[in-house]
């Protein structure tokens, strides 16, 4: 159990947490959102013990692990399998001692220990988590120092996984991920046998992989039950009820105030104004609603050009001659709305830049049209704008004939006010950055904007501004993103990049998730010596198999019964009254209530299939 207890933490002045508790059961997925700048990362870092509390206390067991990302990427002439293996600190410890160890009782408890780790299948273990995140056998055998930060990210998220702490704390960890390093990592956390803190803006990740939202908002943290979407209604209807308060409190407070200022020196009336005097003193005073308003994204409008703008025949691309892409005989129309799927290496930059222009094809045709413009948006553009110019000198720099007020125009259309205006890039946030560059990618009413990765430095509220942008943009988009959320909202037509091809892919991006998992999804196991099959059993007695019958009747019943429970204690934890009606240890309670149950089922699940087993064994 990791508990918050009154917890207030103060940074440069600023206030991030205000007295506030929450408790964690062990074992809970809980996702943590909240605007950039509200002070999720230094939550982090105070339950880390990086950083000291200004008031209360954070209660973790005593010896428990807290793991996560580290900010030193691994580098060195390690190869990836022995980075990743090298984490699991006790099994690194005892391998090395029982090279050592002369004593016998030692050596004895060395392997006992040694077998309760699982540390024989560990190689395995530690080869199929970057297998999920995208390194193959050959890629885990090369050292880390052959890779770029991005990939070394990788290797060190792989890393911790496989370490597996009591508490495994993530930030942003799709960020550096494709989306089939997403799609797998996704489904790995839903697996993981601890308590998992992430961090994140991808709604697809804490919709799939959460069992709790933690909320970070003015200063205080509240827990939710259920994934994002259930957050999102849970809050939307407290936000609403709160409104409705407001609203009727401020009309009270008008009449009543209006009564006092009319009769409070009549003399009949004195006794009557001074009690409503007394009854607007004690009256509490609800908090203005604070909205979750963005400022939106805005892409000028292109004219129409006469379709196809894009046409490839048998085309061919690559690099120093040598072809990345081949047979490429593929249509673009002004309308399209193109996702490119398939993994970091398979060439989707390499097909990006081809269309760009960046790149021109080594064999077959590609046919443009005469007027079209192309934007290209790339996470790295956002790392390369002058951090010591402002943005309007970037918008000066491309638009130099143009007046002030109408630079001034541009940015606040792109979602980047007057405050910030004349601001520095390098004290930007990221998604200020982010929204610079796709100002700048646009700036000339494109008919084909090409993103890859847009939304690494948005926050949800922001993902959301974009989707309706791209919606309402009536050029063609060709999109690149870890986000599954984004591409379902935008994307009508999928690519798959693989094996040095660009093909449609047929089916949904549900089918695509199956598919991967099907790939990656697998443990690898080491091999086992073959075994002689085992004579068939003869069947066993009615009797037993009457008693087989009834366990697994009784079993069935109790996982209904646990499924019952589950059902009504999640919908009682996400009634919008709920918080306001229990304090915050009846809340904690029922919270427990609903993990023992959780994990009632899990256990009662398990039972009903070594029930069903046993009763197919006896024929």
């Amino acid at each position: 159990m990791l508990a918050l207890r009154n917890i207030s933490f103060t940074l440069e002045g600023r206030k991030l947490i205000d007295n506030s508790s929450v408790t964690i059961p062990h074992g809970h997925k809980v996702g943590i959102v909240g605007r950039n700048g509200a002070g999720k990362t230094t939550l982090f870092r105070l339950i880390r013990g990086e950083w000291t509390l200004d008031e209360g206390e954070i209660e973790i067991p005593k010896g428990a692990r807290i793991g996560g990302v580290s900010q030193e990427v691994p580098s060195g002439p390690e190869t990836l399998i022995d980075t990743v293996l090298a984490a699991d600190t006790e099994r690194a410890a005892l391998l090395a001692e029982s090279e050592t160890a002369t004593d016998p009782g030692r050596i004895a408890d060395i392997h006992t220990r040694l077998a309760d780790i699982d540390a024989y299948s560990a190689e395995a273990r530690a080869a199929s988590i970057l297998y999920g995140l995208g390194f193959d056998a050959a890629a885990q055998q090369r050292p880390c120092s052959d890779y770029s930060g991005g990939w070394r990210m990788r290797v060190a998220l792989a890393a911790v996984l496989f370490a597996q702490p009591d508490f495994l704390l993530l930030d942003e960890p799709t960020n550096y991920l494709d989306l089939e390093g997403a799609i797998w990592l996704e489904n790995y956390l839903v697996r993981y046998p601890y308590t998992v803190l992430i961090v994140s803006h991808d709604k697809g990740l804490l919709n799939r992989s959460v069992t709790s939202i933690l909320h970070l908002d003015q200063q205080k943290l509240t827990l939710y039950t259920g994934n994002y979407d259930t957050f999102e209604r849970t809050r939307r209807a407290k936000l609403d009820q709160l409104v409705a308060q407001k609203k009727k409190q401020d009309a009270q407070r008008e009449h009543m105030q209006a009564y006092v200022d009319r009769f409070r020196y009549k003399a009949s009336k004195a006794k009557q104004a001074q009690s409503r005097i007394k009854a607007l003193e004690k009256m509490g005073t609800i908090a203005p609603i604070v909205g979750d308003h963005v400022a939106p994204f805005n892409f000028p409008e292109p004219e129409e050009l006469s379709p196809p703008i894009i046409r490839l025949e048998n085309a061919s691309v690559g690099y120093d001659g040598k072809a990345i892409l081949r047979g490429l005989d593929l249509r673009i129309d002004q309308d399209d709305r193109i996702a490119l799927l398939g993994a970091n290496g398979q060439g989707k930059s390499t097909f990006a830049k081809l269309i760009a222009d960046r790149l021109q094809v080594m064999g077959g045709r590609k046919h443009a049209a005469s007027k079209l413009r192309v934007g290209f948006f790339a996470q790295h553009q956002v790392d390369e704008l002058e951090l010591d110019e402002t943005p309007i000198q970037h918008i000066q720099r491309l638009r130099p004939g143009e007046t002030p007020g109408k630079i001034r125009a541009r940015l606040a259309a792109g979602g980047l006010g007057a405050e910030v205006v004349e601001t520095k890039v390098g004290r930007l946030s990221g998604g200020q950055k982010a929204r610079l560059s796709l100002l700048i990618a646009t700036i000339d009413a494109p008919h084909l904007i090409i993103l890859d990765e847009p939304t690494n430095h948005l926050d949800i509220q922001s993902r959301e501004a974009l989707v309706q942008a791209l919606t309402e943009y009536t050029g063609a988009v060709i999109l690149v993103s870890h986000d599954q959320s984004l591409v379902e909202l935008v994307a009508d037509r999928l690519w798959l990049v693989k094996d040095g091809a660009v093909k449609p892919y047929t089916e949904d991006m549900d089918a695509y998730r199956r598919m991967l998992l099907s790939e990656r999804g697998g443990t690898v196991k080491a091999e086992k010596p073959e075994k002689k099959p085992k004579p068939k059993p003869r069947p066993a007695p009615k009797v037993t198999r009457d008693k087989l019958r009834a366990e697994v009747k009784h079993c069935e019943e109790r996982v209904e019964k646990l499924v019952d429970m589950q059902e009504r204690l999640e919908k009682k934890l996400a009634h919008p009254d709920f918080y306001d009606r229990h304090e915050p240890d009846e809340i904690a309670m029922w919270q427990k209530k609903l993990s023992e149950v959780v994990k009632g089922l899990e256990r009662a699940e398990a039972l009903w299939l070594t029930a069903l087993e046993k009763l197919e064994q006896a024929g």
